[in-house]
C-alpha cells in the first residue's frame, strides 16, 4: 500500500522543539524529493522545507531558516523535520509529500500547537 505516516507532532511551549516524522511505504522513497508543508487554519498550505532524493540539498522557506531542519533517511524510508525555537505562529497541520516528475503523493497530517 502507497502511503506516507506522519508522526510526532502536539502541543509544546514557546521556544521548544519537536521532531516530526514521515514514514514512507509502497514505493521506492529514495528516489523521492520530500518537501514539508504546513497549514494554518484560514490560511494557504505553505512549502516549509525540502530535501532532494539523496538528500544532498535543502531547501528552506524564510519563516524557518536557521529554525528548522529536514533530513532524511533512505535506508528507513523516512523524512524528519527538526523543529527548534518554535513560535506560536509555526501553529498548524504539518503534511509531508512525496514529489517525482507527474507522481505526487501526502500524508495525512499532524497537527503542531505551540502555546504557553
Amino acid at each position: 500500500q502507497v502511503q506516507l505516516v506522519e508522526s510526532g507532532g502536539g502541543l509544546v511551549q514557546p521556544g521548544g522543539s519537536l521532531r516530526l516524522s514521515c514514514a514512507a511505504s509502497g514505493f521506492t522513497f529514495s528516489t523521492y524529493t520530500m518537501r514539508w508543508y504546513r497549514q494554518a487554519p484560514g490560511k494557504e498550505r505553505e512549502l516549509v522545507a525540502h530535501i532532494t532524493s539523496s538528500g544532498g540539498s535543502t531547501t528552506y522557506a524564510d519563516s524557518v531558516k536557521g529554525r528548522f531542519t529536514i533530513s532524511r533517511d533512505n535506508a528507513k524510508n523516512t523524512v524528519y523535520l527538526q523543529m527548534d525555537r518554535l513560535k506560536p505562529e509555526d501553529t498548524a497541520v504539518y503534511y509531508c509529500k512525496a514529489v517525482k516528475a507527474f507522481s505526487n503523493l501526502w500524508g495525512q497530517g499532524t497537527q503542531v500547537t505551540v502555546s504557553s
